[in-house]
């Protein structure tokens, strides 16, 4: 009789074995950068902020306006920090391949605050500028790096033509929407044209937040005196309000094939907001006449990305917490790379649950709001079979 010689027991899955899509990346657009790009007049604009001594994500008259300056922006620098700017697409695509990061969606810097910008033509020449300086230095190459077309919300014509000028470039993988002093929210009438446009191209509307105050909701971020207290109301108030406009004005009935992605404001406060929107529309159902069903059941077709990813002393809390909005298929991985608050892939990673659910955060769910990315060839394999583990450097 043979005797059979013991197996080992398989390796359990690591991050090399797995195709990482991060949701959020960030290029530095300095007005330096951009002036070559933008249309006069507003390329002397420009080029005079180019003048400005640079400060982190501050340049006075390009953007960011009437903004409140962030609580903890006067603590002085640590020695020895590293710089939080990625100047370059191969600087972007060399640091990404450290942590292990597939394809990677990239947003700007200095315009997550286009918004506060006053003037709708100059906000249109910037955006215009944005659009051919990250696909001409960023996106030319099949690097793994996909860009956003930014909306902006003062000139809503000018942001479906500049949604129709670029939805065709094989690198432009969403619709950024500004929500920093953005107003009115993004549900508003006003925009219809933006969805539709977005829509039709196929292409899924991503809300991103950055710390800001205005007159607009939330009205009182400018009280908080300290980071952690405004840069939690702001990024999680900025998706809560935005998304609670969409659903009052109807949106997911009125663009039923668009697809809405939040980033930004990580996790745990989806499972509040789809418990706390069905108690209230069960009671007042009529205000809303548009659903036949519950706003659970809307939301559980949206997607969140994980940055800043909640980190509990007791993982499966948060576990738990993405069970109850049905996160397994609609959570996305996202590092907010290079920013003070990003988050190592493995993060997400090490959550306590299956290996298929890994699959599908760090990768497989962004392929449904991102269908542009390319999965490369290794990942390619028969159902079922494992991807081919690739060396990479740091973990």
């Amino acid at each position: 009789m043979a005797i059979e010689t013991p197996q080992r027991p398989p390796a359990g899955l690591s991050l090399d074995d797995v195709f990482v899509v991060d949701a959020d990346v960030h290029a530095h657009e300095v007005p330096q950068e951009l002036a070559p790009f933008t249309d006069p007049p507003w390329r002397q604009a420009v080029e005079n902020a180019a003048r400005i001594p640079r400060r982190y994500l501050d340049v006075p008259t390009y953007v960011g306006g009437g903004s409140s300056p962030l609580p903890g922006a006067a603590l002085p620098s640590l020695r020895g920090a590293r710089e939080e700017i990625v100047w370059t697409s191969e600087q972007m695509r060399r640091e990404l391949d450290a942590f292990s990061i597939d394809a990677a969606v990239i947003f700007p810097d200095f315009f997550l605050k286009i918004a506060s910008a006053s003037n709708p033509d100059y906000a249109a020449a910037l955006a215009r500028a944005y659009h051919r300086w990250i696909a001409e230095k960023w996106l030319s190459e099949d690097n793994g790096l996909y860009g956003v077309i930014v909306a902006i919300h003062q000139d809503p014509q000018e942001a479906v033509r500049e949604i129709e000028r670029w939805a065709g470039h094989p690198r432009f993988a969403c619709v950024f929407l500004p929500t920093c002093q953005v107003y009115p929210l993004w549900g508003h009438r006003r925009y219809y044209p933006i969805l539709e446009a977005a829509q039709e191209a196929g292409l899924a509307v991503a809300l991103h937040s950055v710390s800001g105050s205005s007159v607009g909701f939330p009205f009182n971020v400018e009280q908080f005196t300290t980071a952690p207290t405004a840069h939690t109301a702001s990024h999680v108030f900025a998706m809560m309000s935005n998304l609670m406009s969409f659903l009052e004005n109807g949106i997911p009935a009125r663009f039923p094939r668009l697809k809405f992605l939040f980033t930004e404001a990580g996790l745990t406060w989806v499972p509040f907001l789809r418990l706390r929107l069905d108690k209230e529309f069960i009671e007042q159902r009529r205000v809303w006449p548009f659903y036949d069903d519950l706003p659970s059941k809307l939301i559980d077709k949206m997607y969140f990305a994980t940055q800043p990813i909640e980190e509990p002393q007791q993982r499966q809390d948060l576990v738990d917490l993405i069970r109850i909005y049905n996160g397994e298929d609609t959570t996305v991985f996202a590092s907010d790379w290079p920013h003070h608050d990003f988050d190592h892939p493995r993060v997400a990673f090490e959550l306590p649950i299956s290996d298929l659910a890994k699959r599908k955060i760090m990768g497989l769910n962004a392929l449904k709001v991102f269908p542009k990315i390319k999965v490369p060839e290794k990942y390619q394999g028969g159902a079922g079979d494992p991807p081919t583990p690739r060396q990479s450097s740091v973990r």
